[in-house]
C-alpha cells in the first residue's frame, strides 16, 4: 500500500507555487506510505545544459567534488547542494565524460536523476520530514511526481524509494506489485538497459524507457505497457514534456484525478487533491482501467 501524487500544470502562473501543492499533497499520503518518500520536479532547464542528480552520503564534501569534477572534465561546472543529495550542472555536451568522470572521483555517490530540467529526490523517513529536507515547498517548475512508500516485499532502503528513473528526463511511481519483472528485466538487460535495484518498479520505468528510445510517444509507450506488463499497478510516469497515467485492466488500486484549466492533479485519495485552487470547480474522476491518460506540453 503506496501513495501517489502527481501535478501538472496547464497555467504558468501556478508554476512557482509547483513545489508548496506538491508538498501537501505528498504528506497527506503518509498514512499509506511512512517508511520513505521521494519526488522529481521538473524545473527551468537550457538545452545545452544538463542536471545531474545524486545521492550521497552523510559527509560528502560537495566542494571538494565539484573542483575534481571541474577537473576532470575539463569544464565548468555548478554543484549545490540539498541535503543528501547534489546537483551537478554541465554542459550537456561533456554530460557522458561527467557521469563517467563521476564513477571514478566519487564512487560512494548514487545516480538518482539525469536530465536537463529533472530533480529527482528521495528518502527514508515520513513525507513531510523528506519534503522539508530536500526544501520541495520552494521548488517551483511545471510538473511533478511524488511517492510515499509502504514497504511490503523488501526492505525500508532509500534505493527502494520511488520515483525510479531509467532515462533522461524519466520517472515513474508505482502503487502495486509486477508479477512478470524477472523475465521482462532479463530481456531489458540484454537490449542495454542497466538497473540498480531489484525493485519490480524501476523494471516498470526501464520498460517506458527502452519504448521511448525506439521512437514511440509517452502516450504509445503506455499502451505498450499494457500488452507486456502483468500484475496489477497504477504508474504516474513523467518526461521533459509529459505526464501520464496508467491503471491496469482491473483497476485495483486506488486512483482518483482532478482537471481545471490550469491544471492536472493525480491522488491515490481524493483528500491528496482537496487542498488545490479550484478543486471544487474541478472535473473529477476515476481514471478508467486499461486507458491511458496523458498531457504533453509539447503537443
Amino acid at each position: 500500500m503506496c501513495g501517489i501524487v502527481g501535478l501538472f500544470l496547464k497555467d504558468p502562473a501556478l508554476e512557482p507555487e509547483l513545489g508548496r501543492h506538491l508538498a501537501v499533497m505528498l504528506e497527506t499520503m503518509t498514512a499509506r506510505g511512512p517508511d520513505s518518500a521521494g519526488f522529481a520536479v521538473y524545473g527551468a532547464g537550457a538545452p545545452d545544459l544538463t542536471k545531474i542528480t545524486l545521492r550521497t552520503p552523510r559527509g560528502f564534501d560537495a566542494g571538494r567534488f565539484a573542483l575534481r569534477l571541474a577537473a576532470a572534465i575539463e569544464a565548468e561546472i555548478d554543484v549545490a547542494r540539498r541535503d543528501t543529495h547534489v546537483v551537478a550542472t554541465v554542459a550537456s555536451d561533456v554530460a557522458d565524460a561527467a557521469l563517467a568522470a563521476i564513477r571514478e572521483i566519487a564512487p560512494e555517490a548514487t545516480l538518482s536523476s539525469v536530465g536537463a530540467h529533472m530533480e529527482l529526490y528521495k528518502e527514508v523517513g515520513l513525507p513531510a520530514d523528506v519534503a522539508r529536507r530536500f526544501g520541495l515547498a520552494q521548488m517551483s517548475g511545471t510538473h511533478g511526481v511524488g511517492h510515499t512508500r509502504m514497504a511490503t516485499e523488501s526492505a525500508v532502503t532509500t534505493a527502494g524509494a520511488h520515483p525510479f528513473s531509467t532515462g533522461k528526463d524519466q520517472c515513474l511511481v508505482h502503487n502495486g506489485s509486477l508479477s512478470n519483472h524477472n523475465g521482462l528485466r532479463r530481456r531489458l538487460i540484454r537490449d542495454g538497459l542497466s538497473f540498480a535495484t531489484d525493485n519490480d518498479s524501476e523494471v516498470a520505468a526501464g520498460y517506458l524507457t527502452s519504448r521511448l528510445a525506439q521512437g514511440e510517444s509517452l502516450g504509445d509507450a503506455l499502451e505498450s505497457a499494457l500488452q507486456d506488463l502483468d500484475g496489477f499497478f497504477t504508474f504516474v510516469v513523467g518526461t521533459d514534456t509529459g505526464f501520464g497515467v496508467l491503471r491496469d485492466p482491473i483497476g485495483c488500486k486506488h486512483a482518483v484525478m482532478a482537471e481545471t484549466d490550469q491544471y492536472v492533479a493525480f491522488g491515490t485519495e481524493y483528500r491528496a487533491l482537496s487542498g488545490l485552487p479550484g478543486v471544487e470547480k474541478a472535473r473529477v474522476f476515476e481514471p478508467e482501467p486499461a486507458t491511458v491518460y496523458f498531457w504533453d506540453r509539447a503537443a
